[in-house]
């Protein structure tokens, strides 16, 4: 009798065991080990992701409770920052924001991540902002949606939960600020909204998607590699105010008296948009020159969506502009202003350019 007894109790051990050994699906990514469900908290500011059809608003607490089997991956909190349309939140909530985020994370170490729900229309310039200015390796996480709640096809609740998973997921940590749409994830640097309707709209172009969230998991392909949240050396805890910094659209037949306007009302530093890759601004060249006695930083950023604008030869202090890599003209807008709450110098803006 006992030689069967224990080979019964050998049997349950091993099949324990393997049990614990196995993998585990009821969480994103974590073993049993670890699986108490991850605490992510929404920050909610407001967006299309918000809105209601006739133009009433969702809460924090009501985006949450709209997610479907939400639990299964979170313990889910919420927070309200502002409830209203990106292109209202103003550049100094930007910072405050950050502010929010940086003291969030340093507070309360048992948070997994944060998700912060937001308009579309300027997601990308903020997701970059919160990139270059949150200083932790957790994963901090932008999603919005393309139609409003009520209306057919409201996409918010799935993006929700993407976003949700992310944030959740260990792979995330490191990979700077993400956004999370239509199941995927890029890098807030790579994404720009692409469309003004359709729901793939935010795109990383020809770089790609860093990863996708399917109903197994969350996915990663790739990694940004240029420097960003832990790693930056921007600190706007004391910021109150970013310089002002002006874009400036090359198109045939454009004067550079829109420069000297520009630096004459108060511009710290410019972005222009120019034609495919002519360091030469075209016709807006001669403010260049305009710009370098007044000692304005000019940043040259390609107007086409995509490429970049090389370095200039020698010494970049010698040059009457900063090369803008690959970034966007709304991206390079706002490395610069942030470059510029650190110094003045030409050759100094260069390298972040380069690094970031």
């Amino acid at each position: 009798m006992a030689r069967p007894l224990l080979r019964l109790v050998v049997l349950c051990l091993t099949s324990a065991g393997l049990l614990l050994a196995g993998p585990y699906h009821g969480l994103s990514s974590r073993s049993l080990e670890t699986a108490e469900t991850p605490r992510v908290r929404l920050i909610a500011t407001g967006g299309t992701i918000a809105t209601r059809s006739g133009g009433s608003r969702l809460t924090a607490q009501e985006l949450v409770e709209s997610v479907p089997g939400l639990h299964r991956y979170v313990r889910a909190e919420w927070e309200q920052f502002s409830n209203v349309p990106s292109t209202a939140l103003a550049v100094e909530q930007w910072l405050q924001l950050a502010r929010r985020l940086n003291e969030l994370l340093a507070d309360d170490t048992s948070l997994a991540g944060i998700v912060v729900a937001t308009g579309t229309d300027t997601l990308e310039e903020l997701a970059y902002f919160l990139h270059l200015t949150v200083r932790t390796e957790r994963p901090v996480v932008l999603v919005g949606s393309m139609r409003t709640a009520g209306a057919p096809g409201y996409d918010g609740p799935s993006n929700l939960l993407s976003a949700f998973r992310t944030a959740a997921d260990e792979d995330s940590a490191g990979k700077g600020v993400l956004v999370v749409m239509n199941d995927e994830i890029n890098s807030a640097r790579d994404v720009a909204k692409t469309d003004a309707q359709r729901l793939d709209t935010f795109q990383s172009r020809h770089y790609g998607v860093l990863g996708v969230v399917d109903p197994d998991r969350v996915l990663f392909y790739r990694q940004p590699v240029k420097r960003h949240t832990l790693r930056s050396e921007f600190d706007v805890r004391s910021v109150s105010e970013l310089p002002r910094v002006d874009i400036v659209l090359f198109y045939q037949g454009a004067t550079p008296d829109l420069v000297r306007a520009a630096i004459d009302f108060g511009a710290k530093g410019l972005v222009l948009a120019v034609a495919g890759a002519d360091t030469t601004a075209g016709s807006l060249g001669t403010g260049l020159t305009y710009a370098s006695r007044q000692r304005v930083p000019v940043v040259l950023s390609t107007r086409t969506g995509e490429g970049r604008i090389a370095s200039p030869g020698g010494d970049a202090v010698f040059s009457e502009y900063v090369a803008g890599e690959d970034l966007s003209p709304l991206k390079a807008r706002i490395l610069l202003a942030l470059a510029l709450t650190r110094t003045r110098a030409q050759a100094e803006i260069q390298r972040m350019f380069r690094e970031y």
